[in-house]
């Protein structure tokens, strides 16, 4: 028996399986004696097993249901073609039964995933080594903090970790990256030695998540008497530009979302993008499919002026955590602070008036502290193979970390709420 106390299973050589999946090789003599399946496509996963092992994890969220990653690639959105070739990792005991599991993509290229490494890249490729593909942990086009290592334990995220880095060594891959890592995970790969990177997000939270003697936010009113005089006033003027522009509002929550406002969001999504010159990530494809296997996950707010629909956000919900993600939005008219009602005050008022508990407001973005979103940390981790870029990457990182903990001070002594 080893040191977790488990049998150890004889070793394994890798090969496909008709089913799309394929044994892993041995994992090292220190790892856990359970089977190693990589599966290129989710279709081959047990989607009840899988979001079993979610909802077990620290920090479930919806875009980690096998329903979310399944219409991602049957959509087209994230699958081979488009330089995302799902690998997805699973350890199973000798019964069968799933233990720990966590989704990874051969990625070609860096697009889509909000922790840039494009520098990292370059300088493999000016020593004239391949860089790509890499692998990588994490949602497509989601910069959402929660779960990645899906175990029920330390000792099977660690499992999954020595995973990881058997299948790199197999693969001959110059590196593994898990992005956006729940604090569970973040601990367990650091005390893996994987490197640790930080960035900045900018979170909402209603009143009582951090002082819980507090009581929640009453109304939006509540809400705005809570920030300093300047923040308020900026808020309610750009509120009544959009006011006296005409615009109004309508929330849709799941089912109440039909079909043709699915097809105006999508256009609007669309030329958000062409806007900045871009493609959009997502097909409309991917949405008809999460509109289907996971409606009660979106809330969408359709601006609309002279009883015409002029502009959509949408919003990500999950009703048990009582939290909402800010994640696309798009418009085909142009109003003066529309961008803000839409993206911001709206999906505020209603957390408020629900009485959710958090409004995450998505990747970057300083302006959103004026609105009441505060910046929190988010984390990843990464291995490089090559000892000497790895030694590089972790004296950089240190260096980026002490000025995005400085920055992070910065902007904590400017908060937008007035001293209690």
């Amino acid at each position: 028996m080893d040191r977790n106390g488990f049998n150890r299973a004889p070793a394994t050589t890798g090969g496909v399986g008709t089913d799309g999946t394929c044994e892993a090789a041995a994992l090292p003599a220190a790892a856990l004696p359970w089977r190693v399946r990589l599966h290129d496509r989710p279709d081959t996963l047990d989607p009840i097993a899988w979001d079993a092992l979610l909802d077990a994890s620290p920090e479930p969220t919806p875009f980690l249901r096998h329903a979310w990653l399944a219409a991602l690639h049957r959509s087209g959105s994230a699958c081979a073609d488009t330089g995302w070739q799902p690998l997805f990792l699973t350890i199973e005991a000798a019964d069968g039964r799933l233990v720990a599991a966590t989704a990874l993509y051969l990625k070609a290229h860096s697009y889509g995933e909000y922790v840039f490494d494009w520098a990292w890249a370059d300088a493999y490729q000016r020593h004239g080594l391949a860089y790509y593909p890499k692998l990588l942990g994490a949602v497509p086009f989601t910069p959402v903090p929660g779960s990645r290592l899906l175990a029920r334990d330390e000792s099977g995220r660690q499992a999954l970790l020595e995973a990881i880095g058997e299948l790199m060594r197999e693969r001959s891959l110059s590196s593994a990256h898990l992005l956006f890592l729940a604090e569970a995970d973040r601990a367990s790969a650091e005390a893996a030695g994987w490197l640790l990177r930080r960035t900045v997000q900018f979170h909402w939270s209603n009143r009582q998540v951090d002082d819980p003697a507090a009581a929640p936010y009453r109304d939006v009113d509540d809400f705005l008497a809570s920030l300093q005089r300047v923040k308020r006033k900026k808020i309610a003027q750009e509120r009544r530009y959009v006011r006296e522009a005409g615009v109004t509002f309508h929330v849709r929550r799941g089912a109440q979302i039909t079909e043709a406002d699915w097809d105006f969001f999508h256009h609007c999504y669309g030329l958000t993008y062409r806007a900045h010159r871009s493609t959009p990530y997502l097909t409309r494809a991917f949405f008809r499919l999460s509109a289907r296997d996971l409606g009660e996950h979106w809330l969408m707010f359709i601006a609309e002026r002279d009883g015409q629909p002029i502009a959509a956000s949408l919003l990500a919900i999950d009703a048990e955590r009582q939290v909402a993600w800010g994640r696309y939005w798009g418009a085909v008219a142009s109003v003066n602070c529309l961008h803000f009602e839409a993206c911001y005050y709206q999906p505020l008022q209603w957390c408020i008036e629900q009485g959710w508990r958090r409004f995450e407001g998505g990747a970057q973005g300083e302006h959103k502290m004026a609105r009441g979103l505060l910046p929190v940390t988010t984390w990843s981790a990464h291995r490089l193979a090559h000892p000497a870029f790895n030694d590089a990457v972790a004296r950089f990182l240190d260096r980026e970390g002490e000025g995005i903990a400085a920055y992070v001070d910065e902007l904590n002594e400017h908060t937008p709420f007035r001293p209690t």
